[in-house]
């Protein structure tokens, strides 16, 4: 099964050596499950010819708000609108998760409890996941065909489900401790309260569900569709 990472954004230089690129960090979360990947840095305008040129599609975060007057925005909008139409799965994560409700009639905007960073735990249908978190945007109002399926106090819309056709989560399954350690530095000093940073920081190494939620994600691109 092919699966076409959308590159909507990129790691900090100054950590891509040691981790990698987003689509690095997806290929190593989802090892072992039967996938073959490539990507589209949709951010540069790179965009697939057809949403059929993969047999599922995985959108990547970015620094960039899902709001924003960017040349990449709606166009990839209305690929989503045509991948959703013609069940094609869809799978997002952090932007990912935001652009999708939003092409879909939902709203994504600042959320005004502020940041959430570093190890979050989350409630999924009873099931306590926890996942690095690196975020201030969120989906504030879910679209229609979405059904809530995981949520936290400070991130009501934690991740949703289109029927068989999106699977999205706010949080990062692929961001290892090392990854948003480098974050915390590289780009949150300045932009995030420097008190939460140092929480957040002291917080790394608890344990992380990264498995489980990859495991969700391969079970629903897998899933039978006609």
């Amino acid at each position: 099964m092919l699966i076409g990472i959308l590159q909507t954004g990129e790691a900090p230089d100054a950590l891509r050596p040691a981790s990698g690129d987003y689509p690095d960090m997806f290929e190593r979360l989802l090892v072992g499950h039967g996938f073959r990947f490539r990507t589209w840095r949709v951010v540069d305008m790179d965009f697939p010819a057809s949403v059929h040129d993969a047999d599922g599609w995985l959108i990547t975060g970015s620094r960039h708000g899902a709001y924003e007057d960017l040349p990449f925005i709606k166009p990839l909008e209305e690929f989503i609108r045509n991948a959703y139409g013609e069940h094609v799965p869809l799978v997002g994560i952090c932007f990912g998760h935001q652009i999708i409700a939003q092409a879909l009639g939902g709203k994504v905007e600042k959320f005004t409890g502020g940041w959430s960073v570093g190890p979050q735990s989350y409630d999924f249908g009873g099931e306590t996941i926890t996942m690095n978190a690196w975020h201030q945007d969120q989906v504030t109002e879910k679209p229609p065909a979405a059904t809530r399926v995981a949520t936290a106090p400070f991130c009501e819309n934690a991740a949703l489900v289109y029927d068989t056709r999106a699977f999205t989560v706010q949080a990062h399954p692929e961001f290892e401790d090392e990854f948003v350690e480098g974050l915390i530095e590289k780009r949150g000093r300045g932009k995030v309260p420097d008190a939460q940073l140092d929480a957040a920081k002291a917080a790394l190494g608890a344990p992380l569900s990264s498995p489980a939620v990859a495991n969700r994600i391969a079970e629903f691109f897998k899933h039978p569709r006609d």
